[in-house]
Parts: structure tokens; sequence; C-alpha cells
């Protein structure tokens, strides 16, 4: 009924903005992880409060991060393999 033409986009979507990633990804794992230790001695105190997912959602953070540090890594290298024209490794 409604057809494609209600979801086609009016203009280019602009380039993707390339920066340090990398280091923004280990930056905020870092961070999450201090946040982490941070609480944990005042863990009783965020329980009581029944804010005890503070501390957790942190450690959370900081368990997602390091697969992020992982993830962004072997994209940058990849990148970089592209742009140098070299076919990817196996394994």
């Amino acid at each position: 009924m409604w057809g494609m033409a209600k979801w086609t986009p009016k203009y280019e979507a602009p380039e993707p903005l390339e920066g340090p990633v990398v280091a923004t990804v280990t930056g905020g794992t870092i961070l999450w992880f201090v946040l982490f230790l941070v609480q944990v001695p005042f863990y009783g105190w965020f329980a009581d409060r029944d804010l005890g997912w503070w501390v957790w959602t942190c450690l959370a953070g900081a368990g997602l991060g390091l697969i992020g540090i992982w993830y962004v890594r072997r994209r940058d290298a990849a990148i970089r393999r592209a742009a140098a024209g070299r076919p990817a490794a196996e394994g």
C-alpha cells in the first residue's frame, strides 16, 4: 500500500567519520572498568537501595568493551590491508 517511495532517502548519506576508533573504544573500556572498581567498595550501599545493577552494568560495559577492542583492532587491520591492496590472511 505505501510502497518503497516513502522510505527512499531524499539525500545521499554522508561518508562515515573515521577517527581514532581503537583509542576511543579502549578509553571507554577503561572508563567502565574504573567505574566498576570505584563502586565495588560501596556495593552494600547500592544493594540497600536496589541499585546493585549499577555495579554490574559497569562490569558488563568493561567486558563488552574488551570484545569491542578486539573487533575494532581487527577492523582497523583489515582497512589497512585493503588500502595496501593485500588480501586478508586466512585464519
